[in-house]
């Protein structure tokens, strides 16, 4: 399986790195490159990788094609762009080397990145509110903000004094009332029943009460509008 070197390489990381090994072998001063002296050697690694079947990154190709230019641009009559050129690149040079220092000293340090953390300072942050907003903006917040502040709001009991003060009729305790109304008698006046009940609720338990009955057979209702009579169905007992 063939090698694949993307970036790094058993010798050197980058272009960069390559250079400044370059520079430093050949004891060139960073600051006045010898463009020349590069280029050959750096063609020369380039060559030794491919030699080794090795698949050379684009980030080496790409340097050799810009010193080659540097190159290029230094033979001409003119070439003020030569200086521009270096200078670029040497800015490169020297903020990698010192990239690559602080990476050497942090590979040694044994405690951790910890010994970089101080203590947060204390800090008075300014509650001032300096922000402005349209006058809409802010009724339209006063509005939402009273609606939440409604709805947080206990219900007072008052409002249940009319439910809880009813009292409450079940449909059984009036079948009860309507049996013993006819218990004694067998019969009497569906109006007279219902004219006993003392609020509406005790008049619909009493209504349901007889329509139960009804429903039942145990009572029939006979007659029309205010002469109408509810009467008892007696059991006939059995003979022996």
């Amino acid at each position: 399986m063939e090698n694949v070197i993307l970036y790094k390489t058993e010798e050197f990381e980058g272009p960069l790195d390559l250079l400044l090994q370059l520079i430093a072998r050949n004891k060139l001063n960073i600051y006045d490159i010898k463009i020349s002296v590069l280029v050959e050697q750096y063609l020369e690694q380039i060559k030794l990788m491919q030699e080794h079947e090795m698949d050379v990154a684009s980030e080496f190709l790409e340097m050799a094609s810009r010193l080659l230019y540097i190159k290029t641009v230094s033979l001409l009559p003119k070439h003020e762009e030569v200086e521009q050129l270096k200078q670029e690149l040497t800015g490169e040079l020297l903020e990698y080397q010192v990239c690559k220092k602080v990476a050497e000293t942090l590979s040694t340090m044994t405690d951790g990145f910890d010994t970089f953390v101080r203590p947060p300072e204390p800090f008075e942050a300014d509650k001032t509110y300096v922000l402005t907003h349209d006058s809409v903006d802010v009724y339209n917040a006063y509005v939402t903000a009273m609606g939440r502040m409604d709805r947080r709001i206990a219900v007072p009991t008052k409002a249940f004094t009319k439910i809880v003060a009813k009292k409450i009729y079940s449909v059984s305790s009036k079948i009860i009332f309507v049996m013993r109304n006819l218990w004694g008698r067998g019969k009497k006046r569906l109006l007279n029943l219902y004219r006993s009940a003392k609020d509406r609720s005790e008049l619909v338990a009493t209504f349901l009460a007889v329509l139960e009955l009804t429903k039942a057979n145990r009572v029939v209702v006979s007659g029309d509008n205010d002469e109408m009579e509810i009467e008892l169905i007696k059991e006939k007992k059995k003979k022996r």
